[in-house]
This record gives structure tokens, C-alpha cells and sequence, in this order.
């Protein structure tokens, strides 16, 4: 019986621990991240302050924080090719890393690193050099910085069936050198990373290539971390949030039920079928139904983006910034729809898959610049400036806790739903315009649409929506209007 009451605690103990490391630890009522790709940390601190907090954002994801190897012409993947654990990369060193974590959280904007457990460099000939200046010799799984030698990685093989458990979790991703997360040493030394970013106040993380690592360990990994620092504001025994890069289509011999009980999963299936169908493959009709009646994971296990920094680059159904009026749409659906963990991307403008992201004639990163609507001009093109999408991040936050109800569509590609009496969304993805009297739910009212425009002291900028005593309103979407979308909450009322 004691045997049995002690196995029941320590199985209650890990389901608590796991699903504490599915909370994002927002404050208040503020629920979208942003992955401000390849930024500077003190361009970061600087956003939260000035951009992100006042307009309702509550995360940033942002690019690995360790030393990473040196590649010629500075692609944006060599950030994904570490070579130590120190705190310095192109975006800035330890101390300017600290001061915009802190920043940040004072401002209530929570951090999150991309952090790479699963390998380190790729191999390179000869001695490689990092962003601290530490050398390594990859090619001899070499990495004096750490230190790791060849003892710590699984012996080198090549992944050619995807299908193969072995290969996928053992074998070298694309080159990369492949560290064996069973080892006690392993495990020790990315704690003990992990927790030193926990100690700057960072509030979570985004584990690359998750897959490629047996759960079991990631779980010990996981089980081994502090709790947050009280001392950047997060409530006692807070866990960190968890999310994981685990790429299953549906038919994956490694599938994303291995680690949603660990914490959250991206959830590509969502990309590619909110691209299908903004892109006009798939009547948004169906949407009705979106999250798990499309076979996604349930909501709190899913974290869901339009695009993200890699299948952006790729060919087919994704959408990204590249086809704008398309991806506005998507990402104001993806807002407005009541499922899953939200994070919007916030990319640089790349003509190949290699781009890097804006620099000087020495490589330097160089710092986004701002037109006078606040929109970058100088290579970075920050979608989550884009009017369009950061007042749908208001939108969220107006209408956290509310349901979905109200659904009306036109048996093909216009759709309209209301989030409770708090907000409502129509799209119009048609080659027609949608000209309908349609129940917005909302209380009687003039309401701005925040799409085309804001709330400006008592004044709509952009279109504005009578609602009757009923909840209706007269609904106009042309379809050569410049958005395919119209937005109206409680927070825009006039």
C-alpha cells in the first residue's frame, strides 16, 4: 500500500510538473508571442519597451543566445551550429542579453530562447572559430568551449529513412554533430546551461529539433530545471514553458504524442492548412471546424504560427510575408480563432534560403529602422508592425475566455464569427464583394474596424460598423478592398 501511495505521488508529481510546463506565464490578459528573428538584443529590450508592452504583446521568442560557429557570407542558420554555451552571438553578449531580459520583463513582455539540445556544430575543416572567439574542431566532434569530445556524441551515421526511430533520434541532422542526451555528463552540462538562462529571467524556451531526442531524456532534462526567478516577477514554483520543434505531418514514425505531455508542440499540421486554405486550395467554409477537428493537438498542447523562420523559406502552402493581403488574412483568422498558443513571426526580407539577415559591410547585424507609420524600411520587414496584425493582437487580448459562437459563411470563401459579446471577425476571400447584414454579438454601437484603420480619440480612422439593439450590423468587404478582413471588439467602440 505505501509502495502504491509513493508510485501514485511521483506519478501525480511529474503530470503536475508537465503541465505546468505548458504555461506560457503571461501577464494579465496578454496572450500572442512574437519571434523577433535575428535581432539584437538591445534592439529587443528597445521593442518591448516602446512597441510590444503598450500595443499588448506578451512574448518574444528570440535566436539562440550561444556561440555559434562563423560561416562565410553569415546565412541565418549558423546561429543553429553551436560551439559553446558562453552568451555571446552576433546579436549581443551576456550582459546586453541580461539587461533586455530584464527590460522586458519589467514591461511584462516574457522572454524565450530557441535553445539547441540537440547537437552542436556540423563538421568544418579545420579549427572553427565562434562568436566568443572559441575554436573547435567539429569534424573531430571537438568542442573545447563546453567541454565535449567524441565520447559525448552518438557515433556519426546519416539519416535516410525518416521513418527510422534509430536514425532520426541518433544520427547526424543534416551534418550536425550529434550529442547523446542519455549521457549523465550531456544532460549536466545543458542544465546547467538552461538554468543560467532561468537565473537571467528568461520565461521558457523553444527546443529545436526536439524530435531528434528520445522523449525520456528530454522528460529528465525537463524534470531537472529550476523554476523561474522570482526576482524578474514570476509567482513562486513557476515552471518554465515548454515548447518543441516536433515536424509531423500525420504519418511520422516519431509523432508529436511522444512530447505534448512535456510541454507544447509546434503544431505544423496548422501552417500548412491555414495556408491551403487562405491560399484559396480549401473554402474557409470548413474552418468551422478548425483546431482538433482538423486532427490537431488539443489547444493548450499547440503552439500555432501562418509561417515560421524555416517554412517560410520552403516552397508550397505556407504563407509568408511575400503575399501580403493572403497572410494578413491568415494570421487575423489564426488570431481571432479560439485555438491554440499564438506567436506571430517577425521576419527580414531573403531573396534564398541562405539570406542573412540585414548587416553592414562587416558583418554586423544592423538595427531596424522606422518610417513615420512606424513600418521598417531598411530590410527588416517586422510584420508584427503591421497594422493589421498587431491590432488583432489587440483583438486577443479584448477577447481571451470567450467562446466561439455565431458562425455564418456563404458556402464557400466568406466567413463571419463572433468571440462571445466582445468581438467579431469576417473575411472575405472571394472574388465578389460580401455586402451582408450579419450578428456581429456585440452590444449596440459604432465600433471602428481595426483592420482598416483605429480608435483615435473618439474618431475611426478606418471603416466603421453600426450594430443594432439586435447585435446586427451591416457588413461590406469589396474584394479589391486592400484587406480581405474586417475586425471589431469592445475595446474599439466608439
Amino acid at each position: 500500500m505505501i509502495k502504491f501511495a509513493l508510485a501514485l505521488t511521483l506519478c501525480l508529481a511529474g503530470a503536475s510538473l508537465s503541465l505546468a510546463q505548458h504555461n506560457p506565464q503571461w501577464w494579465g490578459n496578454r496572450n500572442t508571442i512574437v519571434h523577433l528573428f535575428e535581432w539584437k538584443w538591445s534592439d529587443i529590450a528597445e521593442e518591448c519597451e516602446t512597441f510590444l508592452a503598450p500595443r499588448g504583446f506578451a512574448g518574444v521568442q528570440v535566436s539562440p543566445v550561444n556561440e555559434n560557429i562563423i560561416s562565410s557570407g553569415r546565412p541565418w542558420w549558423e546561429r543553429y551550429q553551436p560551439i559553446s554555451y558562453k552568451l555571446t552571438t552576433r546579436s549581443g553578449n551576456e550582459e546586453e542579453f541580461a539587461d533586455m531580459v530584464r527590460r522586458c520583463n519589467d514591461v511584462g513582455i516574457r522572454i524565450y530562447v530557441d535553445v539547441l539540445l540537440n547537437h552542436m556544430s556540423g563538421d568544418f575543416d579545420g579549427v572553427a572559430v565562434g562568436t566568443a572567439g572559441t575554436e573547435a574542431e567539429p569534424s573531430k566532434k571537438s568542442f573545447p568551449g563546453v567541454p565535449y569530445t567524441a565520447q559525448d556524441f552518438h557515433p556519426s551515421c546519416e539519416i535516410t529513412d525518416w521513418n527510422n526511430r534509430f536514425q532520426v533520434q541518433e544520427c547526424e541532422l543534416v551534418g550536425l554533430k550529434d550529442l547523446n542526451q542519455h549521457s549523465d555528463y550531456v544532460r549536466s552540462k545543458l542544465i546547467e546551461f538552461l538554468d543560467h538562462l532561468i537565473e537571467l529571467g528568461v520565461a521558457g524556451f523553444r527546443v529545436d529539433a526536439a524530435k531528434h531526442m528520445a522523449a525520456e531524456d528530454l522528460e529528465y532534462i525537463y524534470g531537472s530545471l529550476s523554476n523561474l526567478n522570482i526576482d524578474h516577477g514570476f509567482p513562486h514554483n513557476a515552471r518554465p514553458f515548454i515548447f518543441q520543434e516536433v515536424i509531423d505531418h500525420g504519418h511520422e514514425t516519431v509523432s508529436r504524442e511522444e512530447y505534448n505531455e512535456l510541454g507544447a508542440v509546434t503544431e505544423f499540421r496548422f501552417s500548412e492548412e491555414i495556408g491551403n486554405a487562405f491560399r484559396g486550395n480549401n473554402a474557409l467554409k470548413w474552418l468551422q471546424s478548425w483546431g482538433t477537428g482538423w486532427g490537431f493537438l488539443n489547444s493548450e498542447q499547440a503552439l500555432t504560427f501562418v509561417d515560421n523562420h524555416d517554412n517560410q523559406r520552403d516552397q508550397g502552402s505556407v504563407l509568408n510575408y511575400k503575399s501580403p493581403r493572403q497572410y494578413k488574412m491568415a494570421t487575423a483568422f489564426h488570431l481571432a480563432y479560439p485555438y491554440g498558443i499564438s506567436r506571430v513571426m517577425s521576419s527580414f526580407a531573403f531573396d534564398d534560403h541562405d539570406t542573412p539577415p540585414p548587416q553592414d559591410a562587416q558583418e554586423n547585424i544592423i538595427s531596424p529602422e522606422f518610417d513615420e507609420d512606424g513600418a521598417c524600411v531598411n530590410g527588416w520587414i517586422c510584420e508584427h508592425r503591421w497594422r493589421q496584425i498587431y491590432a488583432m493582437v489587440g483583438f486577443k487580448n479584448a477577447v481571451r475566455d470567450t467562446e466561439l459562437s455565431g458562425w455564418w459563411d456563404n458556402g464557400d470563401n466568406q466567413i463571419s464569427f463572433c468571440r462571445g459579446n466582445k468581438g467579431f471577425l469576417a473575411v472575405n476571400n472571394n472574388l465578389y464583394d460580401l455586402s451582408q447584414e450579419l450578428n456581429t454579438c456585440l452590444p449596440a454601437g459604432e465600433y471602428c474596424d481595426v483592420i482598416s484603420g483605429s480608435l483615435i480619440d473618439g474618431v475611426c480612422t478606418g471603416k466603421s460598423v453600426t450594430v443594432n439593439e439586435h447585435g446586427y450590423g451591416y457588413i461590406h468587404i469589396g474584394s479589391d478592398d486592400f484587406d480581405g478582413v474586417l475586425a471589431l471588439h469592445v475595446n474599439a467602440k466608439v
